[in-house]
């Protein structure tokens, strides 16, 4: 079962369809031994850092979601899912966060619009069973204010381009995240969605095989 972590707040809804439409074996929950015992975890996110680090803690599944990465259990992070695997957010005067990669999370800045939200390319920096069957430069659905800065470049898996080149996803071992919302990019972003199925050891659709 892959588990998607409700910690009160988060686009659990689409991210949820996403899944039910790739044939995912899934669960919502906010269980921390459901977490543990997944075969892979889905932290979905929007809002804010310091609402989902205490979102997190609330319900006890912060400490679960690093462990399980730590084993090595495929983990997925969208946006905020994204922000918090980091050492430290910007956002909210300053947030400190999972640290389970090195590197900050900072605002875009002065000059550009914020939120940068809508359709972007997303370019991968190396190849992926996460983005398999993705053409470079797709694009992709965005909507975020902050951006992530990996201190290591070895984890940095896919960049996009917004007054600056910032990166747009990670990977490292199984973890992998996602600055964008694959559950609000069509057909190429259930073929996310349909990769990570895989990943945890389950089989996706036929249309998605």
């Amino acid at each position: 079962m892959i588990a998607v972590v409700d910690y009160g707040a988060g686009n659990i809804h689409s991210v949820a369809r996403a899944l039910a439409h790739v044939g995912a074996d899934f669960e919502v929950t906010s269980d921390p031994s459901a977490v543990a015992a997944a075969c892979g975890v889905v932290l979905p996110g929007v809002g804010a850092a310091a609402d989902t680090m205490r979102g997190l803690r609330a319900a006890r599944v912060d400490d679960p979601v690093v462990s399980a990465i730590q084993r090595g259990v495929p983990y997925l992070g969208v946006c905020m899912g994204l922000h918090v695997l980091f050492d430290h957010s910007d956002e909210d005067g300053g947030t400190p966060c999972l640290g389970v990669l090195p590197g900050v999370v900072t605002r875009f800045p002065d000059g550009l619009a914020v939120p940068h939200m809508g359709w972007n390319q997303v370019r991968p920096t190396a190849d992926s069973e996460l983005l398999a069957g993705i053409p470079p430069g797709a694009n992709f659905y965005f909507v975020h204010s902050y951006f992530p800065q990996p201190s290591e470049a070895s984890c940095v898996l896919a960049t996009t381009d917004y007054g600056l080149t910032f990166t747009s996803a990670v990977q490292r071992g199984s973890l992998f995240a996602t600055q964008f919302h694959p559950e609000k990019s069509g057909r190429l972003g259930l073929r996310v969605y349909a990769n990570f199925t895989r990943l945890a050891g389950q089989t996706p659709a036929a249309e998605f095989a």
